[in-house]
C-alpha cells in the first residue's frame, strides 16, 4: 500500500509541474511577451509568432524557454533596455531585437542576463543597438550563434556587442560581431571559453579582456578592427588558433599583451597588421606554432617581459621581425623559421649553421624616431642592419636564434 501511495504520488507532481506551451502573436488571447511571461508557471516555454512587438523593459523573472517563430522583430523604440533575464535556467531563441536605448549613463542592452545561472542566449539578430548580449554577475551559461550588427561611429556614445562583467563559466560561439565599439568584451570573468566567433570592422577591439584569468579563446577571427584584440592584466589565458588580420592604424596591432603572466599563445596567424604582438609587462609566455606574415612588426617587445619563450614560429616577409627597447634578454627565441635568414645549413639537417640576430638597427631606429621609416628600403639601412649584426652596439647582443630553421614550421 505504502508503495502504491508513493507511486501515485509521484505522478501526481509530474502532472502538476508540466511544462505548458503559451504562443504570442497580434490576434492571440497573449498579444504581448511580458504577458506571456506574467501568466507563464516555471519551465514553460512561450512561442512568439512572426510580427513585430513593440516593448522595452521585458522582465524574465522566472524559468522560461522563449522561442521566435520565424524571427519576430522586438523593437524598443529607442526607450531603453528591452529584455532583462533575472532567473536561472532561461533560455532566449530566435528572435529580432532592434532599436535599443543610447544614455551616458546606464548601458542598455538588447538583452541582459543578471545574477543567472544555467542560461542560453541564442540564434538571436540583433541591430540598431546600444549594448548588445550584457551578462552580469552570471554563471554557466551559454552564448551562441548570434548576428550583432551595430552602426556604432565614436567610442563614447557606443557600447559593446558581447560584455562579460564579474561572470564565470561561460561559453561564447558561433557568433558574428561588426560595428560595435568593443566586439567582445570581459571584465572580471574567469574559466570562459570563447570560439569559433567572428569579430571584425568595431571601432576599438575585437576582443577586450581586462582582469580576466584561466579563459581560452581559440578558432576565432578578429579583422579589420580599430586595434585588433587587448588582453590586459589577465593570467592563465590560452590564445589558441586565432586568426588576426589587417588591423591596420598608427596605434594598431593584431594583439596587444599588457601585464600577462603564464600563459599561452599557439598556433594562431597574424597576417597584414600594422603590429602582429605589441607586449608590455608581460612574463613566462610561450609563442608556438604562429605565424607572422606580412605584418609591419611581427612583434614589438617593451619594457619588464621576462621568461618568455619564442619556439617553432614562422616570421615571414614582415618589415621587421621584433622590434625590442631594451639591451637586457631574458627571453627565448629558438628554432623559428625567419624569410630573412641568409644563413647556410651544410650539414642538411635543416638548423641554419649560424645564428640569426632578429632584432635590426633600424628597428631601433624606427622606434625612436618614426619618420625615419621613409628610408625603409634604402640602400644605407641595409649597411647599418650589418654594421650592428657584425657588432652589436644598440640591440640586445644575446637576442639570437641559435637553431634556425631552413624550412617553414608544419604542424
Amino acid at each position: 500500500m505504502k508503495t502504491v501511495f508513493i507511486f501515485l504520488s509521484v505522478i501526481f507532481m509530474t502532472n502538476s509541474s508540466y511544462a505548458l506551451q503559451l504562443e504570442v502573436c497580434k490576434s492571440c488571447p497573449i498579444s504581448t511577451i511580458q504577458d506571456a511571461i506574467n501568466q507563464a508557471k516555471d519551465f514553460d516555454t512561450i512561442m512568439v509568432k512572426k510580427g513585430t512587438y513593440k516593448e522595452h523593459d521585458i522582465l524574465v523573472n522566472k524559468p522560461l524557454t522563449i522561442i521566435g517563430e520565424d524571427y519576430p522583430v522586438i523593437d524598443g523604440e529607442l526607450k531603453g533596455e528591452i529584455i532583462t533575464v533575472i532567473s536561472d535556467n532561461v533560455t532566449v531563441d530566435g528572435l529580432f531585437i532592434i532599436n535599443v536605448g543610447t544614455s551616458y549613463t546606464e548601458d542598455y542592452a538588447a538583452i541582459r542576463v543578471r545574477r543567472s545561472k544555467h542560461f542560453e542566449i541564442k540564434n538571436l539578430v540583433l541591430e540598431k543597438l546600444f549594448f548588445g548580449i550584457y551578462i552580469e554577475k552570471s554563471s554557466y551559461g551559454k552564448v551562441f550563434h548570434n548576428k550583432i550588427i551595430g552602426d556604432a561611429i565614436e567610442e563614447y556614445n557606443s557600447g559593446n556587442g558581447i560584455q562579460l562583467w564579474y561572470s564565470h563559466h561561460i561559453e561564447i560561439e558561433h557568433n558574428y560581431v561588426e560595428h560595435v565599439r568593443d566586439g567582445i568584451y570581459l571584465e572580471f570573468s574567469d574559466d570562459c571559453l570563447i570560439k569559433n566567433n567572428v569579430s571584425a570592422l568595431n571601432l576599438r577591439y575585437g576582443l577586450h579582456f581586462m582582469f580576466s584569468n584561466d579563459d581560452i579563446y581559440q578558432d576565432n577571427t578578429f579583422e579589420n578592427n580599430g586595434a585588433g584584440v587587448a588582453v590586459m592584466f589577465s593570467k592563465k589565458i590560452k590564445m589558441l588558433n586565432n586568426i588576426f588580420k589587417e588591423n591596420w592604424g598608427t596605434a594598431s596591432y593584431g594583439l596587444l599583451l599588457k601585464e600577462i603572466n603564464d600563459a599561452e599563445i599557439i598556433g594562431n596567424t597574424f597576417e597584414e597588421n600594422t603590429i602582429g604582438i605589441n607586449i608590455e609587462g608581460s612574463n613566462r609566455i610561450i609563442y608556438k606554432n604562429n605565424n607572422f606574415k606580412n605584418n609591419g612588426w611581427a612583434i614589438k617587445v617593451r619594457g619588464a617581459c621576462y621568461t618568455n619563450q619564442f619556439v617553432e614560429n614562422n616570421f615571414l616577409y614582415n618589415s621587421f621581425d621584433i622590434a625590442y627597447n631594451s639591451k637586457v634578454n631574458d627571453n627565448v627565441f629558438d628554432g623559428n623559421y625567419w624569410s630573412n635568414y641568409t644563413g647556410y645549413d651544410l650539414d642538411k639537417d635543416g638548423v641554419g649553421d649560424i645564428p640569426y640576430r632578429p632584432v635590426k638597427l633600424f628597428s631601433y631606429i624606427v622606434n625612436r624616431t618614426p619618420e625615419t621609416i621613409i628610408l625603409l628600403r634604402s640602400m644605407f639601412i641595409d649597411i647599418i642592419d650589418f654594421s650592428e649584426k657584425v657588432s652589436p652596439v644598440f640591440t640586445p647582443d644575446d637576442l639570437l636564434d641559435n637553431h634556425p630553421l631552413t624550412k617553414k614550421v608544419t604542424w
